[in-house]
């Protein structure tokens, strides 16, 4: 069984596996923030936003810059790459969110932020590239960000709100697959026996 970095989160090792801290942080900052934008919490949006800003701070972002810095002590390319630039995705989002609240810039336009999520939609593509390698969760999480953020993107670009609330959606499955990819990972670890499944790599 293989975790995000394609090795086994079973196999005997002097430090522990930093990936199932940073698929929690990602996993449920993005099923919260998924969810507000797929119009299943009601509220306000600033009110509801304000929940999301501290928690990518603290969990989404914090989490996966820690985990990051352990895939890169452990020689993770990969792990390292994912981690520290969702880590700081969440910061970036963070704080845009924070700083326009504030009122200390002003709001972004719509078309920018569009083209910020769409360039975060190819970063997310070629790095699901190397997932072909992994397990077949990480692979599905990979593909399902995709997705979403290129859906987010059409959004802001001007192709209709509904490419929010699809994004929205996609974004729900992409934290549960991460949330899930999380659990088999530690709990994994934690027997010493796989346990819960994530699947076999698409190549070997």
């Amino acid at each position: 069984m293989a975790n995000a970095t394609g090795a086994s989160p079973i196999a005997p090792s002097v430090t522990a596996n930093p990936a199932p801290l940073g698929l929690a942080g990602f996993g449920l900052t993005t099923v919260v923030l998924s969810a507000i934008n797929a119009g299943l919490v009601s509220g306000d949006s600033a009110t509801l936003l304000a929940v999301v800003v501290p928690l990518a701070f603290a969990f989404g972002g914090a989490a996966q810059m820690i985990a990051g810095i352990l895939e890169y002590s452990k020689g993770n390319t990969f792990g390292m790459v994912a981690f520290t630039s969702y880590g700081m995705f969440w910061w970036w989002y963070s704080l845009m969110l924070w700083t326009v609240g504030a009122g200390w810039i002003k709001p972004p336009a719509p078309n920018a932020v569009g083209l910020a999520l769409a360039m975060w939609g190819v970063f997310t593509l070629y790095m699901w590239v190397s997932t072909f390698r992994a397990s077949f969760t990480i692979w599905t999480v990979f593909l399902l960000l995709w997705i979403t953020f290129f859906a987010l993107a059409g959004g802001d670009l001007g192709f209709g709100s509904a490419c929010r609330t699809v994004g929205g959606y996609l974004g729900l499955l992409t934290g549960i697959a991460a949330l899930y990819a999380s659990f088999a990972e530690v709990t994994n670890a934690t027997f010493k026996r796989d346990v819960i499944p994530m699947g076999m790599p698409l190549v070997r």
